[in-house]
């Protein structure tokens, strides 16, 4: 097929988009792109960051079209989006590009219909753990400890397990992507966009603002979430076949680096030791899911 000249932008995401500096969902736009090549994407947003990303009418920072969905049918809008290009025997991928927002919380209903129905779509998430389009309140996503903006000292609850939630619908392919890991990253983008069906990536994705960090540090900040086991770093075939990527060395200083690197942590005074704690019982989880399947 003939490909629109915005097809063979060089960036997904260019230069004058409104995103804060250090942001972890920009460094993934730019790490997607540069995986995928031409292979050309039509974007579903939802409310979220990446929705305000473009800028101001008439213009947009954004290298492929794009549609904005409603906070809850992003999965739901970019399925009718991907039937159409199968009627008109199109050669094009549909890629939602959601915060957690939209996908843990609001957007849930849709995603997991489209994820039951193996509509052939890519969600990402860019996980930055915080409604950061909208002040920064917590999500389901935020982890115990963290605050926000609508919350006093730090969230009781611990993050919501939404790798286990997507892989029970037994779709071709999820995995989690850490933006310091850019092989392994750039691997699982190319897989995703080839593969056929419901796929799902969810990426660790700093906010500066929200995560009040230094925006220098935000790709150390994802190294020290997967050094320390914090941020599992994996892939799903089918549901069933789990495989470890990135084995971390769960290093105590890592994780109170971690902490110390971001004052969202500061009121709630959450030891690392507590962390670690839940840490230790996530891997057990999916050390029994992987059965000791490591891709490292």
């Amino acid at each position: 097929m003939n490909r629109p000249e915005s097809y063979q932008n060089s960036h997904l995401l260019r230069p004058g988009n409104t995103n804060c500096g250090g942001c972890g969902m920009s460094i993934a736009f730019q790490m997607f792109k540069r995986s995928i090549g031409d292979t050309p994407v039509q974007l579903v947003l939802p409310a979220c960051c990446a929705a305000v990303a473009a800028g101001g009418f008439p213009f947009s920072a954004y290298g492929a079209p794009v549609l904005l969905s409603t906070f809850a049918s992003a999965a739901s809008t970019a399925t009718g989006m991907a039937q159409v290009a199968r009627l008109n025997s199109e050669d094009i991928r549909v890629v939602c590009w959601a915060g957690d927002g939209g996908t843990y919380d609001i957007g849930m209903a849709s995603l997991s219909g489209a994820a039951e129905r193996n509509e052939d779509i890519l969600f990402i998430c860019y996980d930055n753990e915080i409604y950061g389009n909208t002040g920064g309140q917590r999500s389901s996503a935020t982890p115990a400890g963290a605050g926000a903006t609508n919350i006093l000292k730090g969230k009781i609850e611990p993050k919501k397990d939404i790798m286990s939630i997507i892989a029970a619908h037994g779709i071709p392919y999820a995995a989690t992507v850490s933006l310091a890991d850019p092989d392994d990253a750039r691997r699982k983008f190319q897989r995703s966009i080839k593969e056929k069906g419901f796929r799902f990536l969810l990426i660790l994705s700093p906010c500066p603002t929200g995560w009040k960090s230094d925006p220098s540090m935000t790709i150390e900040l994802v190294r020290l979430a997967v050094r320390s086991g914090l941020f599992p770093v994996l892939e799903v075939e089918n549901g069933s076949r789990w495989t470890i990527n990135v084995e971390p060395d769960f290093s105590k200083d890592d994780l109170a680096r971690y902490v110390s690197l971001q004052r969202r942590f500061k009121k709630s005074e959450i030891k690392p030791d507590e962390m670690g704690a839940e840490i230790d019982l996530k891997w057990k989880t999916v050390r029994m899911l992987a059965g000791c399947n490591t891709g490292v």
